[in-house]
């Protein structure tokens, strides 16, 4: 018996649009085959979303055929099979004898297909710097006629505008993000232990919110007095106590699609430094916001930000947001002082504000909001408030 293929998170219309996009890419760069490494950018123009990345495989897209081919190994060829909206003489399952062999590995199996591609002397394109360097010079070496170009971002620029299709799952994952936050209101509490809050927030997220499940499990980070002043460590092995604050971040995940949420809580009154803290938070994520806006760069919003809060007697050191989508963060636009990239509608980020002041003490608040021809779209709902416990 075989596997069919499940039910898809986008029509294959969807799929075939955006490797139309990437395809008028090839052409400007003048590759007729473009290898894929990056385990998002295969997600998202597949739909495929196993945890298979950590050994060689890589999808070839190819200017002379409407659809890629996915050459992975071989015991996750079924979940390809299953998951992808290709053919499945498009899944090519390459053998288990190239798993931890020091001779060859299965980029030998991506290069030997390109090669019978029949374009050893035309332009390709690689995710150059998504390799590991000894597997680029093989690419390099194995194809010698070609002409190499290094394409490592180019498909996760295509990705930074979304479609109204991957709007609609964002804002499914940033529902589940909503959820995870109030429920963590819930379970929060002095003597309980942060392993048992931890577990019932990531069964939020798994659970997911208005009928639609989690897909996956992104990070937890939860970071608790005196603990504050981190930014990306999990829950310990203590229990919470009266007078605690407590940081989270967390990330509703649909599909492969992520929708980020930070907030705070404080187990009794907050102190008057995190009140404080919180109002100057408030009011540069409310101008930040405001910026927002089609034409407006990247720049203009971060510096809206780090302004008012520095009018106020705060400063933040790093960037405060970032593009957001498949994968928590997509490696093009950043929310930082002196990124040029041009704000267009249904960009996504996370509007990151998560403030590490001292090595003790820290504030997190941030959303998830889309770019609309009018302004920002907050994806995300939590109340903007410290959550007393």
């Amino acid at each position: 018996m075989t596997i069919s293929r499940g039910p898809q998170a986008f029509p294959k219309s969807e799929y075939l649009r955006r490797l139309t996009v990437v395809k008028s890419e090839m052409a400007r760069r003048d590759i007729e085959a473009l290898v894929v490494s990056d385990q998002y950018n295969i997600t998202y123009l597949t739909g495929y979303t196993a945890e298979s990345g950590y050994v060689p495989q890589a999808l070839v897209v190819s200017t002379h055929e409407e659809e890629p081919t996915f050459v992975l190994r071989r015991m996750d060829a079924p979940a390809a099979v299953h998951q992808c909206f290709m053919e499945r003489d498009k899944i090519i399952a390459y053998p288990e004898a190239l798993i931890a062999n020091p001779d060859k590995d299965g980029y030998d199996a991506v290069i030997g297909y390109v090669k019978g591609l029949g374009l050893a002397k035309r332009g390709i394109g690689i995710e150059l710097y998504r390799l590991p360097a000894q597997s680029a010079e093989k690419f390099r070496m194995r194809l010698s006629d070609a002409r190499i170009v290094d394409c490592t971002n180019a498909v996760a620029w295509v990705r930074l505008i979304k479609s109204d299709l991957e709007i609609e799952v964002m804002r499914e994952a940033a529902a589940i993000s909503d959820a995870a936050i109030l429920r963590a209101a819930e379970v929060i509490r002095p003597g309980v232990r942060e392993a048992d809050a931890a577990a019932e927030i990531a069964a939020t997220l798994i659970r997911g919110a208005n009928g639609k499940p989690g897909t996956r499990v992104e990070g937890i980070s939860l970071c608790s007095s005196p603990r504050t002043g981190t930014a990306h460590i999990s829950w310990s092995e203590d229990v919470f106590r009266h007078g605690s604050q407590v940081n989270l971040e967390i990330c509703g995940s649909r599909h492969g699609y992520c929708a980020a949420l930070m907030r705070t809580y404080s187990i009794g009154a907050p102190s008057d430094r995190l009140r404080r803290v919180h109002e100057i938070q408030l009011a540069g994520l409310e101008a930040a916001l405001e910026q927002v806006r089609p034409g407006v760069i990247c720049s203009d919003v971060a510096n809206a930000f780090y302004r008012t809060i520095e009018r106020k007697g705060l400063k933040k050191e790093s960037r405060c947001g970032y593009a957001h989508g498949i994968g928590w963060t997509e490696p093009t636009a950043s929310l930082r002082d002196g990124d040029m990239t041009e704000l267009k509608p249904n960009m996504t980020f996370h509007l990151m504000l998560g403030n590490w002041i001292d090595e003790d003490f820290g504030y997190a608040i941030s959303e998830t909001f889309r770019v609309t021809n009018s302004g920002a779209e907050v994806l995300t709902t939590a109340p903007r408030i410290i959550f007393e416990i």
